[in-house]
């Protein structure tokens, strides 16, 4: 039998087998091999999500928040994916900016999770009783309320993006902003920024060239905490088969083009390092502002 195992082998069995047998992570080269050879058809269906943040380069303070989760049930009883992944800003100037943003962030999270705990959860399944866009915008609510209450006089942005299956749920109130990227490297905004300078550029009144150096470009006319009324953009649409969905605060895509946005995330060798290369790119730019970004991609 040792000889059929050496010969089988090509070289000795038992335990000083693997006395010289060195393991290592695969390179992204590897990975990237791997990938080609596989088949079309991801089993099971999911969500993979990379992030990163930075206070930047002038600020002491971050007043950021970002948050992600990914779920993935697959057997005999499966649920589809599900992620959820936001990002809000905490306004600057006004106090207590990072704990608007830390409030909204884990108010809607913990709303939207509450809400889908019994149907992913539960034996058997329990069918959602809402719709998507329901959920979201009461959620949106239930943290309009939560930083009223608990950073009064403060704001933030909020960019949230729902996933479940192929469909994507996307609110927004503020200037942070949600991108589409399409498997053909084409990049788009799912989300308008709610803010006095696009208005005007909206209107005509002023270029988009205008608009990027305007003195109030970061004056917004909506956000969470300002004001008790809030009417939150919420749209659905499929997420983008082979594409991405990015979120990202202004201290990224207002320091680094849309053009050289898309450029670094197709050309990155993963998702992780195109988070990183975006932070780096913005820092690189001056990095006045703290940045925050995250990419998904349904794998499927």
């Amino acid at each position: 039998m040792l000889d059929f195992l050496q010969k089988l082998f090509g070289k000795k069995s038992g335990p000083a087998a693997t006395d010289n047998v060195v393991t290592a992570p695969l390179s992204d080269t590897q990975l990237q091999s791997i990938k080609a050879m596989a088949t079309n058809r991801i089993e099971p269906p999911q969500l993979q999500v990379a992030s990163a943040q930075s206070v930047g380069r002038q600020r002491e303070l971050n007043e950021d928040t970002l948050f992600t989760f990914t779920s993935t049930i697959a057997g005999n009883s499966s649920n589809p994916p599900f992620g959820l992944f936001i990002i809000a800003d905490g306004m600057g100037g006004h106090q207590y900016g990072e704990i608007a943003s830390n409030t909204a962030v884990r108010s809607i999270s913990g709303y939207i999770m509450k809400k889908f705990y019994n149907s992913m959860f539960s034996i058997p399944a329990l069918p959602m009783d809402e719709s998507l866009q329901e959920i979201v915008q009461s959620a949106v609510m239930e943290a309009q309320a939560a930083v009223l209450r608990e950073a009064p006089g403060s704001g933030t942005t909020l960019t949230a993006g729902l996933v479940l299956g192929q469909q994507l749920t996307i609110a927004h109130v503020g200037d942070s902003r949600a991108y589409i990227l399409y498997n053909e490297q084409r990049m788009e905004a799912a989300t308008r920024d709610h803010s006095l300078v696009r208005r005007l550029e909206e209107l005509g009144q002023i270029t988009a060239a205008e608009a990027a150096v305007h003195p109030q470009r970061n004056v917004l006319y909506r956000a969470l905490g300002q004001g008790e009324s809030l009417e939150p953009d919420v749209v659905t649409m499929p997420f983008p088969v082979g594409g991405y969905l990015l979120l990202c605060s202004d201290g990224l895509w207002g320091l680094v083009p849309e053009d050289e946005m898309r450029r670094i995330v197709y050309e990155a060798p993963n998702m992780q390092r195109a988070c990183q290369n975006l932070v780096a790119a913005a820092n690189g730019a001056g990095g006045p502002d703290n940045i925050s970004v995250i990419i998904a991609q349904l794998l499927s």
